[in-house]
C-alpha cells in the first residue's frame, strides 16, 4: 500500500477528465486522474470519434452521388474493409498511448485502477490486488461518465446483446442487425450499417428523435427507409438466441444476426465509494452551477454523471468551468458564478448544441418550439426550406432539408434552431452564438451571409420573420 498527495483527483480519465485536469494544472495546482480503462475514455474509442468515422464513407458516397457529374463517375460501392480500416486509424487500435503521452507532456498525474472515495477528499485506487490511497488537498472531482441502460425485456440479457461499444468496434459486419431505440445512437447506427450493406430493422416504440422537432424525426425515417431500413415503432416482447437472434414484436417475430440496445444511459456511479459520503451509488449527482456537488464543499462532478447534458462537448465545456473554479477557489481568488460568468456552465441549461450524424444530419441548439411552449415563453416559429437556398441546391441536386427558428417575441431574440439536411452540422456554431450572445433580431439583419452559401438561410429566416420597421 502506497499513499500520496495531490490538489485534485479526478475519478476517470475520459475527455472529460482531462479537460478539468487540464485546467486545473494552468491554474497552478497539481491534479491526477485515475483510470481503470483507456485513457481517453467513451468519446475517443466507443463513441464520438469510431462512430463518425464508420458514418462519414457512406455519407460521402450519397453525397457524390447526389451532384450531376460526380455520380456518373462513381462505379462501385463502399470498401466496408477499408471503412473498418480508417476507423480503427481513428481509435489507434484502442491503444491509448497517444493520450497518455498528451497527459505526461501536459504536467498530469495518472494512476491505473479503479478509483473509490473513501471519505472527505480521499480516494483509494484498486489495481491486482494492490491499493494506493490519495488525499487530494482541495478537490475531488467524479468523471466517471456513463453506461448503456439494458431494458427489462425478457431473454434480453441472455443473447448478450451489442450495445454501442459493440457497435462502434466491431471487426465484422454482421448481415443483419436489429436495434432497440430511436435516439442518436440507434439511428446515427442505423445509418452507418445500412451503408454497409447489412439488413438493419429499428424498433422505435417512441419513434425517432423525441425531444427535437418533430420533423428532424421525419425527415431522417425517410432517408433510413430509402436506405432500406425497416422502422418498427414497438418494442421487442421477448428475444432468444440459437445460431440468430429471434425478436417478437406485438406476436410477430423475425431474425437478426446481432442485436444493439440504444434505449439510454445510466449514471458509472454504482461502486466509487459515495455511501461513504452518504450520497446514493448508481444515481446521477446532482450539482450547482459551478459543478460542485449538492451538500459539499469539496466534491465535483463534471459530464455524464450530472445528467445535465449527456454530449462530449458540453462536459467538456463544464470541465474547463470546473477546472477553473476549483484553482480559483483554492487560491482566494473572486469566483465568477453569475450567469454566463467564467465558472458557470450556463450552456447546460437552454443553450445546448448538438447535431446527430444521420443522413441528413440534424443540427440544433436551444429550445425546440415544443419546450419554449412548456417553459411559458411568448414564441414566433419560423420554418424555412433548406432546398430553396441557392448554397444548399450547389451543394446536391434535388437538396431536400429544413430550418427552423424558435423566437422569444417579448425580446426578440432566437432561443431555438433546428436545421435538418446535408451538411448543416456546420451552420450550428452560428446559431450557438446567436443565442448564447442573445443577439437581436435587429442587429442579426446586419450579419450579411456570404453567397451563395448555406448560411443564406439566416438571411431568408429573418425574411421570412419579416424586418421591424421604423415609425420615424
Amino acid at each position: 500500500m502506497s499513499e500520496t498527495e495531490w490538489d485534485v483527483i479526478i475519478i476517470g480519465a475520459g475527455a472529460v477528465a482531462e479537460n478539468v485536469a487540464d485546467r486545473v494544472v494552468q491554474g497552478g495546482l497539481t491534479a491526477v486522474l485515475i483510470e481503470s480503462e483507456l485513457v481517453g475514455g467513451e468519446c475517443s474509442y466507443w463513441a464520438c470519434m469510431p462512430s463518425k468515422a464508420l458514418l462519414r464513407s457512406g455519407i460521402a458516397l450519397r453525397a457524390a452521388q447526389n451532384v450531376e457529374g460526380t455520380k456518373q463517375a462513381i462505379t462501385g460501392g463502399l470498401d466496408v474493409a477499408a471503412v473498418l480500416k480508417r476507423r480503427d486509424s481513428f481509435t489507434h487500435d484502442w491503444d491509448d498511448k497517444s493520450q497518455v503521452d498528451w497527459v505526461e507532456g501536459a504536467g498530469i498525474g495518472l494512476i491505473r485502477g479503479h478509483g473509490r472515495i473513501t471519505g472527505v477528499k480521499t480516494v483509494s485506487v484498486e489495481k491486482d490486488g494492490e491499493f494506493t490511497n490519495l488525499t487530494a488537498r482541495h478537490a475531488v472531482v467524479v468523471a466517471t461518465g456513463s453506461d448503456p441502460v439494458l431494458p427489462d425485456i425478457p431473454g434480453l440479457i441472455d443473447i448478450n446483446p451489442w450495445t454501442p461499444r459493440e457497435a462502434t468496434s466491431a471487426k465484422v459486419i454482421p448481415k443483419s442487425l436489429a436495434i432497440i431505440g430511436g435516439g442518436v445512437v440507434a439511428v446515427e447506427m442505423a445509418t452507418a450499417y445500412a451503408s454497409f450493406g447489412c439488413e438493419v430493422t429499428v424498433m422505435a416504440r417512441s419513434g425517432l428523435l423525441g425531444g427535437q422537432e418533430d420533423f428532424a424525426g421525419e425527415l431522417v425515417g425517410e432517408a433510413l427507409k430509402k436506405l432500406g431500413v425497416k422502422i418498427v415503432n414497438a418494442a421487442p416482447s421477448v428475444v432468444s438466441r440459437d445460431k440468430v437472434i429471434t425478436i417478437t414484436v406485438d406476436g410477430h417475430s423475425f431474425e437478426a444476426e446481432e442485436l444493439l440496445v440504444a434505449t439510454g444511459r445510466q449514471p458509472r456511479t454504482t461502486d466509487i465509494g459515495l455511501e461513504t459520503i452518504d450520497i446514493e451509488p448508481g444515481h446521477w449527482i446532482d450539482v450547482d452551477d459551478t459543478l460542485l456537488v449538492q451538500g459539499t464543499d469539496w466534491l465535483y462532478a463534471t459530464g455524464d454523471v450530472n445528467h445535465r447534458a449527456l454530449l462530449t462537448h458540453q462536459g467538456k465545456y463544464q470541465a474547463r468551468a470546473a477546472g477553473d473554479v476549483i484553482a480559483a477557489r483554492a487560491q482566494g481568488k473572486t469566483v465568477s458564478d453569475a450567469k454566463w460568468g467564467t465558472h458557470v456552465a450556463t450552456a447546460d441549461i437552454e443553450a445546448v448544441p448538438q447535431v446527430t450524424f444521420s443522413d441528413p444530419e440534424v443540427a440544433s441548439v436551444g429550445l425546440t418550439s415544443k419546450a419554449a411552449e412548456k417553459a411559458g415563453y411568448d414564441i414566433r416559429v419560423v420554418d424555412y426550406d433548406l432546398g430553396w437556398v441557392a448554397g444548399a441546391s450547389l451543394q446536391a441536386d434535388g437538396y431536400a432539408g429544413k430550418a427552423r427558428m424558435v423566437v422569444d417575441e417579448k425580446r426578440g431574440v432566437i432561443i431555438g434552431v433546428t436545421f435538418v439536411g446535408q451538411d448543416v452540422s456546420e451552420l450550428i456554431h452560428a446559431a450557438t452564438i446567436a443565442i448564447v450572445g442573445e443577439v437581436p433580431l435587429e442587429r442579426l439583419w446586419h450579419a450579411v451571409p456570404a453567397y451563395p452559401t448555406m448560411n443564406e438561410v439566416w438571411l431568408r429566416l429573418l425574411e421570412t420573420y419579416g424586418r421591424p420597421t421604423s415609425d420615424a
